[in-house]
């Protein structure tokens, strides 16, 4: 009776644990070769995504040259228009005063009722505003005369008339450099994002050294979660100007 009771008990036992053969027919879902071959995926998409970003950082850096450049040159325009402004106002204030020398002898000979010499400064004034006066004091000439005015440089915003294409251009330059700042900044975005990717092809690289699966499985979790953080950092930086085009896959002429 009680060696039946044990033999019993045995087997109770040994039907609590599954068979050996039960076990080895349970399949795992992730196994070493299959994780072998999603590293090897994720390198390969690392490296493109990686050499994209890095082309498109190139092309930024570029571009911010080619602005910083531009925005120098259109400075050095802005300051040479300018200096013809200010030739050209001190040309004008020159010109308003011999006007009024000539005004003033037209005066002397209408009070001496001189009429050949009324005629001949009439002439002169005529001839001299013809050649001598430029577009801006003519207007601040008819201005004067309109509203009563002794000086033609009171005429508000007439001073501002001489150096407009030097402030034109002078805003074009600062526009120049800060598309070039912008580009910079973009360049350096796409820098940032090619070392998260070196990030996670250095992860994905080391996957392999360690034994454990479960340790295995934690770093490429990292990689995956570096790489798709690098991809939607990619995504939201602008491309570089006129990429859209696809002028840069064009062959020289």
């Amino acid at each position: 009776m009680n060696q039946s009771k044990s033999t019993k008990g045995k087997s109770a036992k040994r039907g609590d644990t599954p068979p050996d053969n039960a076990v080895k027919g349970k399949k795992t879902i992730l196994t070493a070769k299959r994780l072998e071959t999603v590293v090897a995926v994720l390198l390969g998409i690392t490296t493109l995504l990686s050499a994209w970003a890095s082309w498109i950082a190139h092309l930024h850096g570029g571009l911010q040259s080619i602005h910083f450049t531009e925005s120098n040159n259109t400075a050095s325009q802005s300051t040479a228009e300018y200096n013809l402004g200010t030739q050209a106002f001190l040309a004008d204030y020159m010109a308003w005063n011999t006007l009024k020398d000539y005004t003033y002898e037209l005066d002397l000979a209408k009070a001496d009722s001189d009429q050949t010499k009324i005629d001949l400064i009439n002439d002169k004034i005529e001839t001299f505003k013809k050649n001598s006066i430029s577009d801006i004091l003519a207007e601040g000439i008819k201005w004067m005369e309109e509203n009563g005015e002794d000086n033609p440089f009171n005429m508000p915003g007439i001073t501002g008339k001489y150096f407009e294409s030097a402030q034109g251009t002078s805003a074009q330059s600062q526009e120049l450099l800060e598309e070039g700042k912008r580009d910079n900044t973009k360049g350096d975005s796409y820098q940032l994002v090619t070392v998260i990717y070196s990030l996670t092809l250095f992860l994905l690289g080391i996957v392999g050294t360690f034994k454990n699966m479960p340790n295995r499985i934690a770093v490429l979790s990292i990689a995956v979660a570096c790489l798709i953080l690098a991809f939607i950092y990619m995504c939201t930086i602008p491309l570089p100007t006129g990429f859209a085009q696809m002028n840069f896959f064009e062959f020289n002429q």
